[in-house]
């Protein structure tokens, strides 16, 4: 405290080194804290910990990882051994891996107390992990006995300036002793969903600051934790203010006629909706074909490789390799998986900022609704991904497909229409025999736009609106097979004896 105020210096804050938790955290864990860690067994507590210890000695500092009733140490390095955090030179002088189960077995939480307070002071460390709180609870006879010990564990992290993690298996169903006194609980959870697990973390108490709530999902790789805090949870607030920008060409200059604004107001959002084969990733290549060095274009797709995007773009005459080759244009996939919802919303907003995209094509909405384990939040993440979009100065073209391959029935599916600006629907209909495009806009917020049914013609010069639709031709029905009229007379019979044979 300086001791010409009254009012305490802020608390310092110890960065963890897990991308994506500090975000959760709020900064971090603050410094000389007491927390716990906990989670079933195999949900990531011991390598959270590990990597924790190793970013802090990777900066400089000292850690002690302490073990009660836990897996040996030679079998915990095996294997974190593989793991991209991983520093063999740290150990055992920054670094150190010791077991205090003996000392609680002779002498109780007074020995477990003893043996913290000897490492903090003599190793200077800023980081201690105890694995194995459930031990140390355990050997507690009373709650006042277990909270007499956090409160120590508390006064000598203080005094030495350590930050303590305390790891234990369980979740948090009930309110234990331990839960009262520290200044967090980190709960870690690996959930089966059908037949897919995610994994998730929850800040579920944090002293000192607000953290972002609820789950977060996160992922263990050969790098080790990475956490994606949730998008509607981390971007909930709207840009403050709407500044009118030039409108961005589609591409397709009579498609731009037909809006007031000759083209799609900057910072929009717009989604093509269509059946397969209506043209809605052509209409996406020919908007980013008009990517510059000025106005970056990025394709964040799930369903078409770069190399197909390529050629499909050069049958309409558009050169992307040149654009690739300038910086101006790239081309990312995610090939159909087990992916996380928020990693793809951070893995695109990654993009967009390291590239300054500022024309974007997300082709095929549903990679994203697939991914969701929880349908219900898609609208929300919706919502807050596409407003960071638009505070980052973002013109985006989304594409969706809808279910039936032929309909009659113009709809916007997964309630898409009220979290985006611009609306076009694609569609077939029959004329004379033959099957052709058409083009509805529906929807736009910031420009007036010509309604009705626009013919749609693709060929290798690209896409070009063909006028008005006048037919009277409707809608291909739905392709359903048709059982053929039933022969009569001697027809019938000789029908009869050919199914019987």
């Amino acid at each position: 405290m300086n001791p010409s105020s009254s009012v305490p210096a802020a608390l310092e804050r110890l960065p963890s080194g897990i991308p994506g938790l500090d975000r959760v955290l709020g900064g971090g864990f603050f410094r000389s804290g007491v927390y716990i860690l906990q989670g079933l067994p195999g949900s990531g507590k011991t390598i959270l910990a590990n990597q924790l210890c190793y970013h802090h000695v990777a900066g400089g500092g000292s850690a002690v990882y302490l073990t009660l009733l836990a897996e040996s140490h030679s079998r915990m390095l095996q294997h974190i051994r593989t793991l991209g955090f991983f520093d063999e030179s740290a150990i055992p002088d920054r670094l150190s891996y010791l077991s205090a189960f003996h000392d609680l077995e002779t002498d109780g939480l007074k020995g477990l107390v003893a043996v913290l307070r000897r490492e903090m002071r003599a190793r200077r460390v800023g980081v201690l992990v105890l694995d194995g709180l459930v031990a140390a609870t355990e050997a507690a006879e009373t709650d006042r006995e277990l909270k007499k010990f956090i409160h120590e564990v508390q006064t000598s992290a203080v005094f030495h300036g350590c930050t303590v993690f305390l790891l234990t298996s369980g979740l948090t169903e009930r309110v234990n002793a331990e839960h009262t006194m520290v200044d967090g609980i980190v709960e870690l959870e690996d959930r089966l969903h059908d037949a897919r697990a995610e994994r998730s973390i929850q800040v579920r108490k944090f002293r000192g600051a607000g953290s972002l709530r609820g789950k977060h999902a996160f992922h263990i790789t050969d790098a080790g934790l990475e956490v994606f805090p949730r998008i509607e949870a981390m971007f909930a607030r709207p840009p403050d203010s709407f500044e009118a920008r030039p409108s961005l060409s589609t591409g397709v200059p009579s498609l731009d006629a037909l809006i007031a604004a000759r083209g799609l107001p900057a910072g929009s959002a717009t989604v093509v909706v269509g059946s397969t084969g209506t043209g809605k990733t052509t209409l996406g290549l020919h908007f980013l074909a008009r990517s510059s060095p000025e106005e970056p274009g990025l394709l964040f797709g799930f369903f078409e490789s770069p190399s197909r995007m390529r050629v499909k773009a050069r049958a309409f005459g558009l050169d992307f390799e040149r654009l690739e080759a300038s910086g101006a244009l790239s081309l990312v996939w995610h090939p159909q998986g087990e992916h996380v919802l928020d990693e793809l919303g951070h893995r695109l907003l990654e993009q967009v900022a390291e590239r300054g995209v500022k024309r974007l094509v997300i082709d095929g909405l549903s990679g994203f609704f697939e991914s969701a384990v929880h349908p219900e939040r898609t609208n929300r993440f919706f919502s807050c991904l596409v407003n960071e979009l638009r505070r980052r100065g973002v013109t985006v073209v989304m594409t969706l497909e809808t279910r039936d391959v032929v309909s009659s029935t113009v709809y916007a599916p997964n309630g898409v229409s009220g979290f985006v600006d611009n609306l076009m629907f694609l569609r077939f209909v029959e004329d004379r025999g033959q099957v052709r495009r058409l083009l509805s806009l529906t929807k736009m917020r910031d420009s007036d736009y010509g309604v009705g049914l626009h013919a749609l013609e693709l060929s290798a010069g690209g896409i070009r609106i063909a006028g008005i639709y006048a037919s009277d031709g409707d809608v291909i029905p739905s392709a359903e097979a048709v059982e053929p009229p039933r022969p009569a007379g001697a027809d019938a019979r000789a029908a009869r004896d050919a199914e019987k044979s």
